[in-house]
């Protein structure tokens, strides 16, 4: 068997989550009656399928799709847990995702969660993605999310 050496990437990406309009990238699929009696909306869940940008401007290169669930896992502050796979279509990367999962919570600035897994040129990753919000519009549920995303893999 040969080992071959451990590689380093990084993505510096966009995501454009937006809630509203008449196509809207990311959509609630659950709630329970109580989520509109919680502060937190504690238990609704949201489908992304969000465009992955090089810049934050929403008319940036598109380099992939960032698709998945997220909701909402707190009772006592605004967290969310999240299941993501970033998939590109553009560059060195295309046809590669790495898969995020973990805790975010909507109170830090800067918010850390580690990259679980990918495919194609990411098999086998690790790592992790920071993600900082950008933009965010609370009236409309619209944000725009900068993810600086390190990748170890083979």
């Amino acid at each position: 068997m040969t080992r071959t050496s451990l590689l380093l990437s990084l993505a510096i990406i966009f995501s454009m989550d937006a809630a509203h309009g008449n196509i809207p990238s990311a959509i609630k699929v659950v709630e329970n009656r109580n989520t509109w009696k919680s502060l937190t909306l504690f238990g609704s869940h949201m489908m992304a399928d969000d465009p992955l940008t090089e810049g934050p401007d929403p008319n940036s290169k598109l380099v992939g799709w960032a698709q998945g669930l997220y909701g909402s896992a707190s009772q006592h502050d605004i967290s969310l847990i999240m299941a993501l796979s970033f998939g590109f279509v553009d560059g060195d990367y295309s046809g590669s995702s790495v898969s995020v999962l973990g805790r975010k919570s909507a109170a830090s600035r800067v918010r850390e969660m580690p990259v679980v897994g990918g495919t194609r040129v990411f098999r086998l990753a690790r790592g992790y993605a920071v993600a900082e919000t950008y933009w965010l519009n609370v009236l409309i549920g619209d944000a725009i999310v900068h993810y600086n995303v390190t990748i170890v893999h083979y």
